[in-house]
């Protein structure tokens, strides 16, 4: 059997030009996701894990609230400013070399943090480690657009993305008896040893792409034509607005629970353990919906971020930690909804060579919004206290929803908003090229 095209509109038994929807993963879908899940859990356990050690960070370094916020953001600019470089260089020397190098420098610097001995170095480390990790999630999404299928795409990577939920479940659980224990320092020692293991399970076990005996040739001005979109602009802004949802609640929960509510870190890593389970089941809904809608981002953005604004806001002014948590949860996973169909419109419109290019800009968006939340709450959160750190989440919120509304919702109208040709009727064959890492 000929392997598929490079083109999403040309998937085997689809009419060319039209997107299918959902389809079952098959055996190389499958083990391509367990991969990659093991890869973004880590991933996501190493950044959150600082979060889990500010309060021992900022008393050990004298550190004000603004300071330790910064610590978070800086890693943040690095990552942010690595997302359509790391998406370009997948492009160039393929998805799987690409994700090996990720994890591979980014477990150096996890445990390089537990050896910075002050605050400058700290900044300097989290930086750096930034830009390891910031080459990583466009490698990631072009990896999954390889060895899926058009209708399986979305559910994929939802499954995949789920495990950013999962990791705030493990990370307190794992890290905040190790802080308590041993000191901040061990939790990163621990976690770096664990990105060796998933760089060796990545390297030998990842499968070949679907079509890696067949090429496409990108469209006229390649990578340019995704840079210069304004339409992929505002899927990266909608996508900042949801992370500053979730980079907000991830950096200042755990401090707000331990300094305001007088809970010890390991009683406040305990209770996310529901909101983080709640978002996981979200993020894998989301993904499904995003195949059986094929597209349509705005059916699922809108109602689960009119949801999130007003649980967020019932969060801020709660006056009882149950009643937070509570609200918490469903403010994440309300969010959570909205993941996977920022994406799906341009991950299952575009031809994988532009796949790369394409996921790292809107993952650029989020990470501007991991920079932005962090200081600002914090800066907030020493001027006029952690009620409204908690309601500046709204407006991501806010601005999610509205450019769900004006962007394109499925691919004939993404393609004809990038000025993007139809698909062809048919791939070049070539030989097959290898992408060992």
């Amino acid at each position: 059997m000929a392997p598929p095209s490079h083109d999403p509109g040309n998937a085997p038994g689809n009419v060319p030009g039209k997107v299918p929807g959902k389809e079952r993963l098959d055996r190389g879908a499958k083990i391509t996701v367990a991969l990659l899940f093991s890869a973004w859990l880590i991933d996501y356990v190493d950044r959150l894990v600082i979060n889990l050690a500010l309060p021992s960070i900022g008393d050990e370094f004298d550190l004000s609230r603004t300071q330790q916020g910064v610590a978070v953001s800086v890693f943040f600019v690095a990552y942010a400013l690595c997302q359509i470089p790391g998406g370009m260089l997948a492009d160039r020397f393929g998805a799987k070399r690409v994700t090996c190098w990720a994890l591979l420098i980014w477990s150096v610097f996890t445990a390089l943090t537990g050896l910075a001995g002050s605050f400058a170095i700290l900044l300097v480390v989290r930086f750096l480690f930034g830009v390891a990790e910031g080459i990583f999630p466009g490698a990631s999404m072009k990896a999954v657009s390889e060895r899926t299928t058009p209708g399986q795409r979305m559910s994929a990577n939802g499954l995949v993305q789920s495990s950013n939920a999962v990791a705030a479940v493990v990370a307190p659980l794992v890290a905040a008896p190790l802080i308590a224990h041993f000191g901040w320092r061990s939790a990163f020692f621990s976690v770096a040893a664990v990105g060796v293991f998933v760089y060796a399970a990545v390297r030998l076990w990842l499968p070949e792409p679907q079509d890696a005996g067949v090429r496409s040739a990108a469209p006229a001005g390649g990578t340019r034509t995704i840079v210069r979109s304004g339409t992929m602009w505002a899927f990266a802004g909608m996508f900042f607005g949801y992370d500053i949802i979730v980079w907000g609640l991830n950096t200042w929960v755990p401090s707000y629970l331990s300094e305001e509510r007088g809970l010890a870190l390991t009683s406040a890593g305990a209770l996310a353990v529901l909101p983080a389970g709640v978002a996981t089941v979200a993020v894998i809904v989301g993904g499904r919906l995003a195949d059986r809608f094929a597209g349509h981002q705005r059916k699922v953005v809108v109602p689960a971020m009119a949801v999130s604004s007003i649980a967020l806001l019932l969060m801020a002014t709660a006056s009882g930690t149950a009643a937070f948590v509570a609200w918490m949860t469903v403010a994440i996973g309300a969010a959570s909804l909205s993941y996977m169909p920022v994406f799906a419109v341009p991950l299952r419109s575009l031809p994988p060579a532009l796949t790369g290019a394409a996921a790292g800009l809107i993952t650029f968006g989020g990470q501007l919004g991991g920079v932005v939340a962090p200081t600002a709450m914090g800066l907030l959160a020493d001027a006029a206290g952690f009620t409204a750190a908690f309601g500046f989440l709204v407006l991501g919120a806010v601005l999610a929803a509205v450019l769900s509304v004006f962007t394109p919702q499925d691919s004939l109208s993404f393609r004809r908003a990038l000025r993007l040709p139809e698909p062809a009727p048919s791939p070049l064959p070539v030989a097959a090229e290898s992408e060992q890492a």
